[in-house]
């Protein structure tokens, strides 16, 4: 009795990430939906995911999941390309069900994908992403679901994450790595107006990929376009919008120390950022 009671208790909305990129969505959904109230959960002390198994990869995420429902979460958003790349599908299919039918979690590859034919007009799409999610295939997966005719061509930038974690990204030393990577993806597609930006830390490099970029390129960032999803998700779904507390707080976990967090957090979202630690 006491689980089906807390399954309709409502909570707030969980973010997780396996590491700090996730930080850029959560911004932009809480700009865009600042009424309601959010957990934000990362995995820090085990990340990269983006250079592990898909086994492994699940299973942290699975965890991770877990660990916000028990936190009151009804909904969580997967705000890591690699997690969604990996293990949103199994999550969605395989456990949801068995913790919880009337739970939900979502990714950020489809309501990416979902925007590209009003973006596109050559139908010639690059991506910029870790080698992890570009080894996945899930990027070109969704987009022949949807749109068959559009075009992917992927770019593994392994450096960009390093980069911006050790807070370099916009300084000189970045543009070799950053136009190293423009340079190979337009030289194997030069039809490419537009251009997905894959992972969730990028948006940090964009003024300096921006420098080595024709202008007619568009370049499309993930938070905007997942917090407006997530807004027509919960005006689609009223059922689950009620079980969405509103205070307007966020509240931010991590596995690493609290201390790390708070440096990093600080590079994402210009603020500080008080964490607390949490065991998985």
């Amino acid at each position: 009795m006491a689980n089906k009671d807390m399954s309709i208790v409502p909570g707030p909305i969980g973010v997780f990430d396996s590491g700090y990129g996730g930080l850029t969505i959560l911004d932009k959904i809480r700009n865009e939906l600042p009424e309601y109230d959010y957990i934000y959960l990362g995995d820090n002390a085990r990340t990269p995911y983006g250079t592990r198994s898909f086994d492994v990869v699940y299973q942290y995420t699975l965890e991770s999941v877990k660990k916000l429902f028990d936190m009151g979460c009804h909904l969580v958003i997967l705000g890591c390309n690699t997690a969604s790349a990996k293990a949103l599908r199994s999550i969605q299919q395989h456990d949801l069900p068995l913790i919880d039918k009337e739970r939900r979690v979502l990714g950020v590859i489809r309501p990416t994908v979902e925007v590209l034919d009003q973006v596109t007009v050559t139908k010639h799409v690059g991506m910029f992403a870790t080698p992890g999610t570009v080894k996945s295939d899930s990027y070109l997966l969704e987009i022949q679901k949807l749109f068959p005719d559009i075009r992917l061509t992927s770019e593994a930038c392994p450096m960009w994450v390093p980069l911006i974690e050790n807070n370099e990204h916009l300084s000189p030393g970045a543009d070799y790595f950053v136009k190293q990577h423009v340079d190979n993806l337009l030289n194997l597609d030069a039809k490419i107006d537009t251009i997905i930006l894959g992972c969730t830390h990028y948006p940090l490099i964009l003024p300096t990929l921006l420098k080595f970029l024709p202008k007619h390129i568009r370049v499309i960032t993930q938070g905007e376009i997942v917090a407006k999803s997530l807004r027509t998700y919960l005006d689609n779904h009223p059922k689950m919008r009620k079980k969405c507390t509103t205070k307007g707080s966020v509240v931010y976990y991590t596995t690493e120390t609290v201390e790390k967090f708070a440096s990093m957090a600080s590079i994402f979202l210009k603020e500080h950022v008080l964490a607390v630690n949490i065991q998985l």
